[in-house]
Order: structure tokens, then sequence, then C-alpha cells
């Protein structure tokens, strides 16, 4: 069991979603980034999503990219990053952290360095967008040996023909992308969304998150109501991005979190 099973036994219990927030790691330094992630739990979120910056991060939209280019501008690295959740691990031993990002970094590191690396600094999964399921040998089975879940996308182009794939060594739970295209670009339809996962959740016991598209407390809502939980990530990116206040931030978050945990 790691800290993401553990998180949505207690939420089942509760009867509640989960609300998963998304940050650049080291947007927009590195001290303030850390501040932001330190108070993410307080405000309401059950799993914080670590963006890793890459230089080409193909999945992403203009926010987060430029928040990327803002951490990697800063000095970010994978090493502070790593850095970074062990600093907010020496006050919080049970918020759930994904690292999310593109396997270059994690590939020049050297996959057994890093998976030591990251349990250490205790991560407790991974999404890497650019390694599909048969280079799961890469990195996906080896995460798994080390106590990491492996987080898979799956998206409204997932057919029932790939999806057994794509979940076959799937852990922790699954990422619906709602939309087609780069995170920012349209907005998630709570109707669309519903039929693909019962979809998803017919072929598997996993939670399944939704995300993309998500941008206020009543699409959180409404999307986490046909869902296990609803992932905002662009939205929280851009209030950095206007340099509002740390608290200003945690407000904003809180009110999201609020949003799906209605649900």
């Amino acid at each position: 069991m790691t800290r993401i099973d553990d998180t949505f036994t207690r939420l089942k219990a509760e009867g509640k979603k989960a609300f998963v927030a998304y940050v650049m790691a080291g947007d927009p330094d590195y001290e303030t980034s850390l501040e932001i992630v330190k108070g993410l739990p307080a405000a309401g979120v059950d799993i914080i999503e670590l963006g890793v910056p890459f230089t080409d991060p193909m999945a992403d939209g203009p926010t987060i990219q430029l928040a990327g280019q803002r951490a990697l501008d800063g000095g970010q690295t994978l090493e502070k990053t790593l850095a970074m959740i062990a600093a907010f691990r020496e006050g919080d031993a049970t918020t759930p952290i994904v690292l999310m990002g593109y396997y270059n970094p994690i590939y020049n590191r050297g996959v057994a360095r890093f998976l030591k690396d990251a349990v250490l600094a205790g991560v407790d999964g991974l999404i890497v967008v650019d390694l599909p399921p048969e280079e799961d040998a890469e990195l996906c089975i080896p995460a798994q040996a080390a106590g990491l879940n492996f987080i898979r996308l799956a998206t409204p182009t997932t057919d029932d023909k790939r999806l057994p794939k794509v979940l076959q060594n799937t852990s922790g739970f699954v990422y619906y992308v709602s939309i087609t295209g780069i995170t920012g670009s349209a907005a998630a339809e709570a109707g669309d969304v519903g039929p693909e996962v019962a979809r998803i959740k017919a072929m598997t016991d996993l939670p399944v998150i939704v995300g993309f598209g998500i941008r206020t407390p009543e699409a959180a809502e409404a999307i986490a109501a046909v869902a296990d939980g609803a992932v905002v990530g662009s939205a929280i990116v851009g209030q950095i991005a206007e340099g509002r206040a740390v608290d200003e931030i945690h407000a904003f978050v809180k009110r999201l979190a609020e949003g799906a945990h209605r649900a």
C-alpha cells in the first residue's frame, strides 16, 4: 500500500472525491514554489502533482510551458525538485506526491539512481507522458518494484482495443485526459467525461481521476461527480504566473478543492 492507495481508501470511507493540484516545481522560484507546495494540503489538496521542468514539454499548453521555462531560468533541476520534496516531507509524511514530466531528465540521471533518490525524497508516484506501455521495462516495472505507483494517462482516443494495454501495469490511479490536445486548451464537459470514466472503470478497479480543462470550483465539482476526483493544473499555475501572493494562491486552491469535495 502506498500513500496514494491510503488516500483513496480514506476518501472512500469519508464518501469524498479526490482533489489533485498540479504545480510546476521551481515556479516562480525555488523558495516560493516550496512555500506554495507546503500549503497545499491545508488548502484541501489530497494529492500533489509536481511538474518536473523540461525544455520540450510536448503535452503541455502555453501556461505550463511558460511555468517550466520560468523554473528552468531560475535554475530548477531534477535534483532540486527531489530536494524540494524532501523538504516538504520534513513537515508532511502523509500527503502523496506524484512527479509528472518527461523521460529525458530521468534517463540522464539513470533509472536506478533516480528511483533510489525518488523513494528517499518521498515521491509516491510517477506520470511520464512520453513512455508508452510498450516501454514498460524501461521505467514502469522498475518503478513499481521500488514501491512507486506508475500512473498512466488514458484519453478520448484510447479505444477499447488499446485500453487494456494502457491499464496493464498502471497502479495508484488512472489519469483520464478529458480533452484531445494540450493542457489548458479547452473546457472539460461532465457529459462527455462520464461515459468515458465508466468505460475505463469497467476494465479496472483503480480510481479514475480526470484532468485537463478544469478551471473553476463548479467545473471541479461537476467532473468529480462523474469520476473519482479532479485535477486542476493550468488554472493554478496561471495564478502563480500573475504574481499572486502565496496566501491568495492557497485561497484559490481551497475553493477548487471545496468544489471537488462537494461532488
